[in-house]
């Protein structure tokens, strides 16, 4: 594809675009005639920013589409995907000329709109999350009924990033983000490896340049070596297929030297350099039939000394986006290569994914027949109102290397990379999840909060209630998971503020729980009260429509004073402010729950003190539960947030006085500072706890890690973060 994609960036008249897309589909119905000639017509006038003519880039993506799909009824969609967003004519215009198929595909991709080259923001600005987020949930959205939309979008992208030296170095970078944190996983999910790599390398190209540099120097300079060690060790195991009953008509063999994205993680996972890669080079060997993997496997493994720990077989449990193919790393007299063993259809849909149904098969619903498990894209969450929360929520299930775990049955789940135990208990389902109490990971007893790795068994025991705690939203790795617990959590923290809301207001007019629940059924208030803990303008609204009711339902004012009835006013005590008609001598707290600065937190009334508990705490929730009296508290500053911070120090003079000079210039409040135990002669790790105004722990990450190398952020915001 490396040298088709180079001819596309090098086509700069319409007449050349349309002759490579005659070449790819030599045999073109009369319907993708008629999109041509109507998307020319459509476009006529309009240049990029090139200054080339604005027809070149829906051809050529069309041009993709084919190579990668051979569908016409989406090449024709490609041609026209721009038609009705930039022209005149619109989707019944499109209904009408090319039917409802092609027209809908077209809808689902104007529904995407392109950020357009003036609206892209700053790379260094917080705005391109939300932006990148939009973008991602817009595509989602449109095309979670039709694949084949989302697979024409990433072929549109894939042009637009072989055109990108038209535009300026900030732009350059800003797309290349984008691509890399939204298309290229979504292309990896659909298995279509040919458009994951190719948009990798080009946004690589982009956002690290030196980095890209650096790789492509190295690899060009060592071109004929590594292509000699190549050929040899393709040579040899030829030999030994030969010699082991393969005819050579059997079998196909062809190397290639990883790609530069990939060759990059690798680097930065490890912390190695790329002449320490080992599997730098890898050679595929297509056979006809999935025995003869397990046969080649064999022969492999005789004949060179593996490495065990790499080796996978996906033939037998195949990855969730269908792939499959067994990998084994070898040790040789060449070095260290990769073999990856796999049928001609396993390589196709390596090689294309969901698209090698249509370009092979030449079938509708790919996503049904060729393997390729699209439940990830139908199970994604799309009601969330915060943009970044669903971002958050989707790129966990997008961004992640696989690996599978298994149930004691041997029904296989795949699960991103370290996972836990809830995240397995959860895929299963969300009942499981919910109500799970304890695993058994591989016959062993383990906490839920244990980290999986491939290939373990997993058992997850169960009752008939929830057993949640909210701080394992940050340790879980699934959105189904995370989603799940948030959604839990939500709902008791609703719950507690409705029973918080009874007892603070039958505290303040000394009644009992129940008297005031019917009373605000009367009043038709009872699926709001819960925004009485939260909100004091509320509070102070529902106070007097409660006194209103009261006296004109005959309830005298005076007999509410007898009872101890006083306008309620606030009253600032330490760091908290409460709004109640009691007297208040102090605060103290329960030994149950130990809520930290900024927690959520609410105040029982005992003996004229505040007892503050966790808003979650289960001994407090009883106590709402049998309506114990309540006052209404607040935190009297802005919340502060809390971290414990490892920090690895260089062994020089003055190096703690900078750093926490620079913590104080961050204004972060130091509670607590420890030195720990030295990892070089030159450096020691320091642990800090502080309080900060900044709630997004990776925020606060980036900005410690721009002077000190941060080891670890961890946020201890929860009271229940055991």
């Amino acid at each position: 594809m490396d040298a088709f994609l180079d001819r596309a960036k090098n086509i700069h008249t319409t007449q050349e675009a349309i002759e490579l897309l005659w070449e790819v589909l030599p045999s073109a119905q009369p319907e993708t005639i008629k999109a041509l000639e109507l998307s020319q017509k459509a476009h006529e006038g309009q240049t990029r920013k090139s200054g080339e003519p604005y027809v070149i880039h829906p051809i050529l993506v069309a041009v993709i589409t084919a190579d990668i799909s051979g569908d016409e009824m989406m090449v024709q969609a490609a041609l026209l995907h721009d038609v009705v967003e930039d022209t005149s004519y619109c989707i019944e215009d499109l209904i009408e000329i090319f039917g409802e198929d092609v027209a809908h595909m077209v809808e689902g991709l104007t529904k995407i709109i392109e950020i357009r080259d003036e609206e892209l923001i700053s790379s260094g600005s917080d705005e391109r999350l939300i932006n990148s987020a939009l973008s991602f949930r817009k595509m989602l959205l449109a095309s979670i009924k039709d694949v084949r939309v989302l697979v024409i979008k990433l072929c549109d992208r894939l042009h637009n990033m072989i055109t990108l030296d038209a535009l300026s170095t900030e732009k350059q970078k800003r797309i290349a983000e984008e691509t890399m944190v939204v298309y290229a996983p979504i292309a990896h999910r659909l298995g279509i490896s040919k458009l994951k790599n190719h948009l990798e390398d080009l946004s690589f190209f982009y956002i690290y340049p030196e980095d890209y540099e650096k790789i492509d120097n190295y690899i060009k300079s060592n071109a004929q070596n590594l292509h000699f060690k190549l050929n040899t060790f393709i040579q040899n195991v030829e030999d030994i297929m030969t010699q082991n009953l393969f005819n050579k008509s059997e079998f196909e063999i062809f190397g290639r030297v990883k790609h530069y994205y990939s060759i990059y993680v690798k680097m930065q996972r490890k912390g190695v350099s790329i002449e320490e890669v080992l599997d730098l080079l890898a050679i595929r060997i297509i056979v006809q039939k999935p025995i003869d993997c397990y046969s080649v496997l064999g022969l492999l493994h005789l004949e060179f000394t593996p490495l065990i720990s790499r080796f996978k077989d996906y033939v037998s449990v195949p990855k969730e986006n269908g792939y499959k193919t067994i990998h084994t790393t070898l040790f040789n007299k060449e070095g260290i290569l990769e073999a990856q063993i796999r049928t001609e259809d396993m390589h196709q849909l390596a090689e294309y994914g969901i698209a090698a149904h249509w370009k092979y098969k030449g079938g509708d619903n790919a996503e049904k027949d060729n393997g390729v498990n699209l439940q990830w894209l139908e199970s994604l969450h799309y009601k969330h109102e915060s943009i970044e929360e669903f971002y958050e929520l989707a790129k966990s299930d997008l961004f992640s290397e696989d690996i599978t775990i298994f149930s004691p049955k041997g029904d296989c789940y795949t699960l991103p990379k370290d996972s836990v135990a809830l995240d397995f208990a959860y895929a299963i389902h969300s009942e499981v999840g919910e109500n799970a109490t304890k695993a058994l990971v591989n016959k062993r007893k383990a906490s839920l909060l244990t980290v999986l790795k491939n290939g373990d068994i997993v058992k997850i025991t169960k009752d008939n209630k929830p057993h949640l705690y909210c701080s394992w939203v940050d340790t879980v790795k699934t959105s189904k998971a995370r989603d799940g617990i948030r959604s839990a959590c939500r709902a008791r923290i609703k719950e507690s503020d409705t029973l918080s809301a009874y007892n603070i207001l039958a505290t303040l007019f000394s009644q009992d729980s129940k008297e005031i629940k019917d009373i605000s059924k009367e009043l038709d208030i009872n699926d709001i009260l819960y925004k009485i803990p939260n909100q004091l303008d509320f509070y102070k609204a529902s106070i007097h429509q409660m006194a209103s009711y009261m006296g004109h339902k005959q309830v005298r004012f005076w007999e509410l004073l007898k009872k101890g009835y006083k306008v309620p006013k606030a009253k600032e005590i330490e760091h908290f402010t409460f709004f109640t008609n009691k007297p208040l001598d102090g605060v103290d707290f329960d030994y149950c729950c130990h809520p930290k600065m900024g927690d959520l937190i609410v105040a029982f009334y005992k003996n004229n003190k505040a007892i503050i508990h966790h808003k979650l705490c289960k001994k407090a929730y009883k106590k709402m539960i049998n309506g114990e009296e309540m006052i209404y508290i607040n935190w009297n500053n802005s919340k502060l947030s809390r971290y414990r911070l490892t920090i690895s120090l260089q062994n020089q003079k003055g190096i703690l006085s900078d750093l926490l000079s620079q913590l104080s210039i961050l204004n972060l409040n130091i509670l607590s500072i420890e030195l720990g135990i030295r990892n070089s002669e030159r450096a020691e790790f320091c642990q800090i706890e502080v309080e900060s105004s900044e709630g997004k722990k990776e925020i606060l990450s980036d900005k410690i890690s721009k002077n000190f190398k941060l080891i670890e952020i961890i946020s201890l915001d929860d009271a229940y973060n055991k």
